[in-house]
């Protein structure tokens, strides 16, 4: 899940000011000189410092963080769009590096507890992962309208009655501060802003977001979250104070309490729900150890069969009396039970199945060899002597699998090795023995298969030699 960062403080020389933080002096932070310049403040300045840019080439903006000089347990984020401006937040220095990270791609800004703001339109806090885009689905706030500091600006605000502070009164290990009469600090801050070159209008400065979502009627505490999430309360409440990433941030603090977006609730559950402890009960057995279903089917099988060699047979129930419970009748029991085991794997995996599967992925492989042999192929050549070349291989994992495959089922291998060198004679006229070279030394050098077994093993599959 996201990692949870708030700030401390805007800088003075922010675009986009987050609602009730103070503003803070930031003039010996070089924001106009660009990003090497913040880097550079921190980068290898000391011990405890640390500096680093990044460049957007899509939107040819880019983000830096440094440490604070005057403060080390201090750092400042810079996120600079050429269209939309820059962020400038202080930080606690450790979160200055997942902010960096986070702000890696279309996220400009954030508010309200996790909300972003892409330049164009506001997002909920991405909690569901979509393995396509690698990245959390992208889900729009409903209806959300963008307030600017013009919205923000009250007539009655007066700048007199407020004050620009030092990083000297900022503490990196207390919350941080919640200015109560922010509407004057925000009238501080637009004088500077109308002063500062090249700082944004102030219609177009971001400083909140308004959306149905977080109307207080959508508003849920931790009892009502936590039965959406089919847990206790006081569960929820052990994973906050333990700062559990996969709980979003709350979205407002209402009589000192945390309140959630309902559509973000909903989110979370759907997130828990295709988490892996998701995954695990829904495809639960439902019994008393917490199995998935297959597991439970094995472990099933082998307890009646266990039972039977246990109690069934005369010769071992007999064992059962005083007399005869001894180190080696116990260790002839369980060479019992293990040969049980070792001659039932075909119930723990299939070996249909199984080599189905890794002939399959073999053959994807060498699929993938072949295309880029062609591609090498097509290219010009430098030197009339150079040779055409075929090159195959195995992925590491496809290896593996192929030598446990070997080692647990060697006459169900040797079949479906049999059916890969055929198809792959088929598919792309490749001689049996390269076929076969290719994949014994891959569960060698990939699989971990002896040299001794793997020589011995493939010399029962490589065809005799024709007589002519």
């Amino acid at each position: 899940m996201t990692v949870h960062i708030r700030p401390l403080a805007n800088g003075l020389s922010t675009d986009h000011p987050v609602p009730g933080l103070p503003f803070v002096d930031d003039s010996h932070i070089p924001l106009d000189e660009g990003p090497e310049a913040i880097e550079a403040v921190g980068r290898n300045q000391g011990e405890g410092m640390w500096g680093r840019y990044d460049p957007h080439r899509a939107s040819g903006g880019w983000r830096a963080f440094t440490t604070d000089p005057l403060d080390n347990s201090l750092g400042w984020s810079v996120r600079y769009h050429p269209e939309h401006g820059r962020t400038v937040l202080l930080m606690k220095d450790d979160d200055t590096s997942p902010l960096h990270s986070t702000w890696d791609g279309e996220r400009l800004l954030f508010r309200a507890g996790g909300y972003w703001f892409d330049g164009a339109a506001w997002f909920r806090p991405g909690q569901v992962w979509d393995p396509v885009e690698e990245d959390y689905e992208k889900r729009r706030a409903r209806a959300a309208v963008t307030v600017s500091a013009v919205d923000m600006l009250d007539r009655r605000a007066d700048a007199t009655r407020a004050s620009v502070v030092t990083v000297a009164e900022i503490d990196a290990e207390a919350p941080a501060p919640v200015v109560e009469n922010w509407g004057d600090h925000l009238a501080l801050w637009a004088a500077h802003q109308a002063e500062r070159d090249g700082a944004l209008p102030l219609e177009r400065c971001v400083v909140d977001l308004a959306t149905p979502e977080l109307s207080g009627a959508q508003l849920i505490g931790v009892p009502e979250m936590a039965e959406l999430g089919g847990i206790t309360a006081s569960t929820l409440r052990a994973y906050i104070s333990r700062g559990n990433s996969e709980v979003p941030q709350p979205q407002a603090l209402v009589g000192g309490r945390d309140q959630w977006a309902r559509a973000v609730a909903d989110d979370w559950v759907e997130a828990r729900q295709r988490s892996h402890e998701g995954v695990r009960a829904t495809m639960s057995a439902g019994d008393r150890d917490q199995l998935s279903r297959g597991a439970a089917e094995v472990r099933d099988h082998f307890a009646a069969d266990f039972h039977g060699t246990l109690w069934g047979r005369p010769d071992v129930r007999k064992r059962w009396i005083l007399r005869a419970r001894n180190e080696d009748s116990v260790r002839e029991i369980a060479d019992a039970l293990a040969w049980n085991v070792a001659s039932s794997l075909d119930r723990v995996l299939p070996t249909h199945l199984l080599g189905h599967t890794v002939e399959n992925a073999v053959l994807h492989d060498f699929a993938e060899a072949i295309d880029l042999n062609r591609e090498v192929q097509a290219r010009p050549k430098k030197s009339a002597k150079t040779k055409d070349w075929l090159h195959l291989w195995v992925s590491r994992p496809v290896a593996g699998m192929l030598a446990w495959f070997i080692r647990h089922h060697p006459e169900s291998a040797h079949y479906y090795i049999g059916e890969i060198t055929r198809e792959s004679h088929t598919r792309w006229d490749i001689p049996a023995k390269d076929t076969l070279s290719t994949l014994r030394q891959c569960v060698i050098t990939e699989g971990n298969l002896s040299v001794e077994d793997a020589e011995s093993f493939f010399a029962l599959l490589t065809p005799p030699e024709k007589n002519d």
